[in-house]
């Protein structure tokens, strides 16, 4: 740190020190009660300025290193800035670098989670890439092996494989969007029946050909939500029931409500959860026993529904028993009518 730089730091403690002194010493001059004189108070001035410029030029050189090796690491120091910082000499430089070492920890944790992030984008992508490869290389095959068949039934087959790529392009759109959820939503209220036949219709094919029954029991119940946003949500728990029920099981759709909420419940009579697995089935790219024996799995559709409905202002829970059954609610809290608190 240079001279200059330092005194024009320090100019309002010149001002102080002038101000302090110019007081004393009228004081000293015009009371009458005391005798000095005017050569008595400048000599009393030189020696306190004196001395006041001993204990700068001091304070100057103690710091001195200090400063310039904080300004020799903001303009040329390359390597780890944080453990090249000179050790403190005063409480204010104690507390500088405390700062210093805050927010360096603040953007290194930044830097991680961005990286961290970018990895497992890499990874599900990667993964999704090799999952949507399976249905146009099931569709070359079907074309290929078409001599011989009916044409209504290349096209169905064709045609279900087309249905598996769509879903898997629409939820890397989704997972693509979902930080800038705020943006595209649109609240109402949504008939819960009419759409989970539209989600059913949708998935008519696999029903038909895996042989599962349907079961809807008091499904006209209306949820404040978005429709497009939910429609999403229930797909991605009855695309995960269907691809985890055996043929000719069931899916039974049911609701219920309480003075609290309203709930959706989807259970299936599929392969379930390992007790070891249901506690993590919502996380980012986890797969668990059930996902790895399938290996079409990206463990990408329960977190989707999940990070979405909380989005909504709703929530998932699930319960299974491994081998028997698995069971997930979506849950609707009702709207507080903020007109009757007292």
């Amino acid at each position: 740190m240079k001279l200059k730089e330092y005194l024009s730091d320090r100019r309002y403690l010149f001002l102080f020190y002038a101000t302090l002194m110019f007081f004393i010493s009228l004081v000293v001059y015009l009371d009458p009660s005391v005798k000095v004189g005017l050569d008595n108070i400048i000599y009393i001035n030189i020696v306190a300025f004196v001395f006041f410029i001993i204990y700068f030029m001091g304070s100057y050189l103690y710091n001195k290193r200090y400063y310039s090796t904080i300004n020799y690491i903001i303009e040329n120091f390359e390597g780890d800035i944080i453990n090249s910082l000179p050790e403190p000499k005063t409480h204010k430089q104690y507390l500088y670098n405390q700062l210093f070492k805050r927010i360096y920890q603040q953007q290194n944790d930044k830097i991680e989670g961005l990286y961290e992030n970018k990895k497992e984008n890499f990874e599900y992508i990667t993964s999704w890439v090799h999952e949507v490869k399976t249905p146009i290389a099931a569709s070359r095959l079907i074309i290929e092996n078409s001599m011989g068949k009916s044409h209504e039934n290349i096209l169905n087959s064709i045609e279900e494989e087309l249905d598996k790529i769509e879903t898997k392009v629409e939820q890397v759109l989704y997972y693509s969007r979902i930080d800038a959820f705020s943006k595209d939503y649109l609240i109402g209220e949504i008939n819960l029946e009419k759409a989970l036949k539209e989600i059913i219709k949708k998935h008519a094919k696999v029903f038909i050909n895996k042989r599962i029954k349907v079961e809807m029991e008091n499904v006209n119940m209306d949820v404040s939500t978005d429709k497009k946003w939910l429609l999403f949500i229930m797909d991605q728990i009855l695309t995960n029931s269907l691809k985890y029920t055996d043929s000719g099981g069931k899916i039974r759709v049911s609701t219920e409500k309480d003075n609290k909420e309203k709930r959706l419940i989807i259970e299936d009579s599929g392969i379930g959860i390992k007790p070891e697995d249901i506690g993590r089935i919502f996380e980012k790219g986890f797969t668990g026993y059930t996902g790895r024996q399938n290996y079409r799995s990206t463990g990408m559709g329960l977190y989707l529904a999940k990070r979405l409905a909380r989005k909504l202002g709703h929530d998932i829970s699930v319960e299974s028993v491994y081998g028997e059954y698995t069971r997930l609610t979506i849950h609707f809290p009702k709207l507080i009518n903020y007109y009757n608190l007292h």
